[in-house]
């Protein structure tokens, strides 16, 4: 008999990988979250606290950021406690604090308490959540803080938005609340919250009253405060699994009622699991619905596998957790499975089998009963099920388990010519072997008949072995009479050791048989990955997936992906399958809703085909839809786990070669632009030369002889204008080319605006001489650190856009205005303004805006001015006025302009 000390050691691996595990989080900061249902109920406040009573202590805490929200009393839990200075970001011209991770790194405190963990930080920071800051202060083994209230955890969101009619827009991933190494639970009554809102301690007087009638109703408080509480139990009950696998802890801990309840292929399945969900319901417990596969029901029928995915689907709908497990002996399985979820009570239908079909095999709920000790059996009561007439049993697997109808009679046949065969043999060396010896000749043959045919013929001949040896061997020899009674015992040995043997080197077989199919579907894993890893086309990873599934599963397949606007089209063309009952429709809502629909399933399940969205890391690929020759091939526990793991890889597969052709987009991209950037700068540079001697000698033409009559005066202007306009649309191109290589280098000098926007509108007279041009810059502008060069292009851009986009006699206006650590400067107009919705696309290279047929240029200006506008630290954006017209806004930060001495008097 083994040793139960023995038996109880954990397994080795499983003990390695923990310390592995654990040696790893021994590098890593620990996470502690302060969870709450809303806010208001104290989570920063508990979290100073408790971070005040660890500084006086003698550890080492820091305040990286706290949000006090203007209450007094958490705002004096600061005091005293070492604050991180925030770090400053410039965010649409404003200032705003952020957390400074890199100075937290630099600094590496033993704890620092960083609040909201779900905020989203300013646009430009390294990581667009505060999570993942704490993600990097906890690899680099600093201790966090922190806070999070239930409507930021991503699973919860919709369930929140749903209660309140609020959609949160912060949230974080679960696995950074499942990760947490200590989750304390802040908790407040609802009446007790609702007091402190009008007493003013949460928000000021007028959001307070604002806030009750919205999102802080007391019904939708007495539900966040139910789904934090539940969210904070399944946290500490999984904490508690973990607790016993690790320990080896085979005892159920009644720490918090889940019933464990099993499906099977007999009656009243659906009765079973509504039975469970009543008692789970009265005990406010969770249920689980488990159907153990052993081998005997692999052999089961068609309509009977119907009825367990019917069942469990039910089970489903009423809120179970469901799960199918593969065992020898469905009772040990169960109650292994049972141990290791920690359920507490098991629930099992009652057995309508009698008489010596019970004697042979306990029913499921004895032999539950006989070896759960800390497990509560109910048994539930079945309704009378007729079999249905003429069923026939299937094979569950596209591989035959058992042989087919003539070769179990050719195995019949078999086993009594082997017994024949057998007794020939021994008569022959009878007179060198005793009657004992004769035995063994008898059972190889029985072994033989059972690896070779199974369980049927191998007992069948364990019988004929053992009449044979009596009728031919055993004295008297030729019958059955028995002179010596000792012979009896021998002959029950005989026949018990021979159908054990049978009965084992069945199962043996069986086994073989599935570990063959196994492999098989393992092989066939292996290759679809293979072919799927070499595959450089969405087209290609089609053709290989429709190939291997059409022959796994005997149906015909199909796999939609969607184009550019989101609508799911089959890239390949399916001349083989123009019969199928394809519907695009469900298609599409699969892949929208991302769940699958049709055959088998709770949407749309009376369609013939099976739907099923192929789900990637960052979004679905597509849709899969299949159209089985029997439904088993899809639904049968094995082949469904399998299906799942193929759309898998599948949808991996077209993740890898979006992003392949999304580089290839990217790279392609990337030398047009730098080879139109480099022909532009030829050009460039080959243009202006003879651009600037054209104006030289238009202007020339009037002093070189007498005065020109006044049409060959204007024709000489003509020609200077259009060469000075081409020259500033060729100077524009070089600027362009020059940004986008990075080539231009600023030469920032202080310098006054007035200077910058007087050259420009000297350089500009002629284009603005039929237009009024009103100039408002304050005198307590600062200097500015700017390339005077550069910015003077920027505002003759701007002002010949004024000039070129509104009528003769237009107002073009120059402002600008001091607000402190930044200049704000505005050049605005009366005339059409700019085109609804294209405000910022203006800016892009080559964008013009209305009327560009009447218009010349190429729609260069604008990219230009917000290439050297940001690469002096600056933003600029284009609006149009309530009053009618344009404007374009640009803010350049002050800086501090360098102190001049005064001068001294000789």
């Amino acid at each position: 008999m083994p040793d139960n000390d023995q038996d109880n050691r954990p397994d080795p691996d499983t003990l390695l990988a923990r310390i592995e595990a654990e040696a790893e989080r021994a590098k890593k900061g620990k996470l502690r979250i302060f969870f709450g249902a809303c806010p208001g109920v104290g989570k920063t406040y508990a979290m100073l606290s408790a971070a005040r009573m660890l500084h006086e202590q003698g550890s080492e805490v820091v305040v990286g950021v706290v949000e006090t929200h203007g209450r007094s009393e958490t705002a004096r839990l600061v005091e005293g406690l070492e604050l991180l200075p925030p770090k400053l970001v410039a965010y649409q011209g404003r200032e705003l604090r952020e957390f400074d991770l890199d100075a937290a790194l630099a600094r590496k405190p033993a704890l620092i308490l960083v609040d909201e963990l779900a905020h989203s930080n300013v646009a430009g920071s390294r990581h667009p959540k505060r999570w993942q800051d704490v993600e990097e202060l906890l690899a680099a083994g600093i201790d966090v803080w922190t806070t999070v209230n239930v409507q930021h955890l991503e699973s919860l969101n919709d369930i929140v938005g749903g209660i309140t009619g609020i959609q949160v827009r912060e949230t974080l991933p679960d696995r950074i609340f499942e990760q947490a190494d200590e989750i304390a639970l802040v908790d407040l009554p609802p009446d007790e919250l609702l007091q402190r809102m009008k007493e003013g301690k949460v928000y000021l007087a007028q959001q307070a009253e604002r806030a009750i009638r919205n999102f802080f109703r007391k019904g939708n408080l007495i539900a966040l405060r139910e789904l934090a509480l539940r969210r904070t139990a399944d946290r500490v009950d999984a904490q508690m699994r973990e607790y016993r696998t690790d320990q080896a802890i085979e005892t159920v801990w009644q720490a918090k009622e889940r019933l464990l309840v099993c499906v099977g292929p007999g009656a009243g399945g659906d009765r079973l699991v509504r039975s469970a969900a009543r008692l789970a319901g009265d005990l406010h417990a969770d249920w689980i619905a488990v159907y153990v596969e052993t081998p005997a029901l692999q052999r089961l029928s068609d309509a009977n596998r119907d009825k367990i995915l019917r069942t469990l689907a039910l089970a489903r709908e009423l809120g179970a957790e469901t799960a199918t497990l593969a065992g020898q002996e469905d009772a040990q399985t169960l109650l292994a499975y049972a141990i290791s979820r920690n359920a507490s009570k098991l629930v099992v239908g009652k057995s309508l089998r009698t008489g010596l079909s019970r004697m042979l095999r306990a029913p499921l709920s004895d032999r539950l009963s006989a070896l759960a000790r800390d497990v509560d059996v109910y048994v539930v009561a079945h309704e009378v099920e007729a079999a249905p007439a003429g069923e026939v049993v299937a094979m569950p697997l596209e591989l035959e388990l058992e042989p087919a109808r003539g070769w179990k009679v050719q195995g019949y046949a078999w086993a009594g010519g082997i017994c024949a065969l057998t007794t020939v043999l021994a008569k022959l060396v009878l007179p060198w072997f005793d009657l004992a010896n004769l035995i063994m000749f008898y059972l190889v043959g029985v072994i033989w008949v059972a690896a070779s045919y199974g369980r049927g013929p191998a007992i069948l001949g364990s019988i004929l072995s053992v009449l044979a040896f009596d009728f031919f061997f055993v004295p008297p020899p030729l019958s059955f009479t028995v002179a010596d009674t000792r012979h009896l015992l021998t002959f029950f040995i005989m026949l018990a050791v021979g159908l054990t043997i049978s009965t084992l080197a069945a199962n043996l077989r069986y086994q073989a048989r599935i570990a063959t199919y196994r492999e098989r579907r393992t092989r066939a894993l292996n290759e679809l990955g293979k072919e799927l890893a070499g595959a450089l086309m969405a087209e290609q990873i089609v053709e290989t997936a429709r190939h291997h599934l059409e022959s796994l599963f005997q149906a015909k397949v199909c796999i939609l992906l969607p184009d550019a606007d989101e609508t799911l089209r089959s890239p390949t063309p399916l001349p083989t399958h123009k019969d199928l009952p394809l519907d695009p429709a469900i298609a599409q809502w699969v892949y929208d809703h991302q769940q699958p629909a049709g055959m088998g399933t709770q949407s749309l399940a009376g369609h013939p085909m099976y739907y099923l969205p192929l789900k990637a890391p960052m979004r679905t690929r597509g849709v899969l839809a299949l159209l089985p020759s029997q439904k088993r091939l899809l639904f049968l526990p094995e082949q469904a786990r399998m299906l799942e793991t193929l759309s898998g890889q599948i949808a991996l597969a077209l993740e890898r070669v979006h992003f392949v052709e999304v580089a290839q987009d990217a790279l392609v991209r990337m030398e047009s632009e730098r080879l139109r950037n480099g022909l532009l700068s030829a050009l460039s540079h080959d243009l202006r030369t003879p651009l600037t001697v054209m104006a030289g000698l238009a202007d020339s033409l009037p002093l070189a002889g007498p005065p020109l009559p006044e049409a060959q005066a204007e024709i000489a202007q003509a020609i200077r204008a259009e060469a000075l306009r081409t020259s500033i649309l060729v100077s524009n191109l070089l600027d362009m080319a020059r940004l986008q290589e990075g080539q231009v280098q600023l030469k920032r000098e202080w310098q006054p605006l007035e200077e910058v926007v007087g050259a420009s509108l000297q350089t500009l007279a002629v284009p603005l001489a039929r237009h009024e041009v009103v100039v408002d810059l304050p005198a307590d502008l600062p200097l500015l650190a700017i390339d005077s060069v550069l910015m003077e292009r920027v505002f003759c851009n701007l002002l010949e856009n004024a000039a070129k986009y509104t009528p003769p006699g237009s107002r073009i206006e120059i402002g600008a205005r001091n607000e402190g650590d930044r200049v704000s400067i505005s050049v605005a107009d009366n005339g059409p303004g700019l085109p609804p919705g294209r405000e910022d696309m203006l800016f892009e290279k080559f964008t013009r805006g209305q009327d560009e047929s009447a218009v010349a240029g190429v729609g260069l200006g604008l990219a230009i001015v917000r290439a050297i506008v940001e690469a002096h630290k600056g933003t600029v954006r284009g609006e149009t006025r309530a009053e009618g017209g344009a404007r374009f806004v640009i803010s350049l930060p002050a800086g501090e302009p360098p102190v001049v001495p005064p001068e001294t008097s000789v």
